[in-house]
């Protein structure tokens, strides 16, 4: 999602990493997620812009609760509030919440900053990763990285998420969830584009969707993915004139895991 240039003048854009918050008992990552960029927002330290959700290597050598995801919070500071701020609220908040079992990891890093780890993030979704590397990374670039239970092994997908978001066409978004109030309906581009969430309605090949007559059946399972530093609602055409439907869950799954 944009930042508003009057924002950006203010204060500079915080990105935060979380991993493994969770056991199979309890709610996910995403969830808590969630509920911390909420937490930054009530506490008067930060203006929650969005969370995504980034998919990392799936494999049996790697321990993780049920899909190896991690996420990113994005975050634009109030004018006074420090890092130090920042990442003391999310430190307590997540040791509050870390499930049983569970390796959180955390992360804080600026724009230039995660950039520098994009690479570290892309290499994670495919690659056998450890710890040292991750510390490694952080170091160089002057990025926060905190292990802060079980064995630390979080600090691997929080450090990847900063830098997968960063890169921009990777991962859903899983906030602001405006946009599931529309579930199940049918509604115009319009409303969806005044919708928070929502940057640009697009066919899977990447042709946008500009008709201003347009319509769009919202489906079940409406969700945008991180295209080109913008959150994108994916659609497809339907037999009526200037009507298009959400894609499928699986079909967004298949482009965004």
């Amino acid at each position: 999602m944009s930042v508003d240039a009057g924002d950006m003048k203010q204060s500079r854009v915080l990105f935060i990493g979380i991993d493994d918050t969770d056991n199979l008992e309890t709610r996910g990552t995403g969830y808590r997620a969630r509920q911390l960029i909420e937490l930054l927002e009530t506490e008067v330290l930060a203006k929650g812009l969005s969370v995504t959700r980034h998919q990392l290597l799936v494999d049996d050598r790697v321990p993780y609760t049920s899909h190896n995801s991690s996420a990113c919070l994005a975050v634009l500071p109030h004018a006074g509030v420090s890092d130090t701020a920042i990442m003391d609220c999310c430190r307590q908040f997540l040791l509050d919440i870390a499930a049983p079992g569970s390796d959180v990891g955390l992360c804080l890093a600026d724009e230039q900053q995660a950039a520098a780890v994009t690479s570290f993030g892309q290499r994670a979704k495919v690659e056998l990763l450890f710890q040292p590397q991750a510390r490694d990374a952080a170091a160089e670039h002057g990025i926060q990285l905190e292990g802060l239970t079980g064995d630390f092994q979080g600090i691997i997908g929080a450090l990847s998420a900063v830098g997968l978001h960063v890169f921009g066409d990777d991962g859903r978004y899983l906030w602001p969830r405006d946009l599931r109030e529309y579930t199940g309906d049918t509604v115009s581009l319009e409303t969806l584009l005044q919708c928070e969430g929502v940057d640009q309605v697009a066919l899977s090949d990447g042709t946008a969707v500009t008709e201003n007559m347009a319509s769009i059946q919202i489906g079940e399972w409406p969700r945008t993915v991180r295209i080109n530093q913008q959150a994108v609602l994916l659609v497809e055409q339907t037999n009526e004139q200037n009507g298009y439907k959400v894609l499928a869950k699986q079909a967004i799954k298949s482009i965004r895991p």
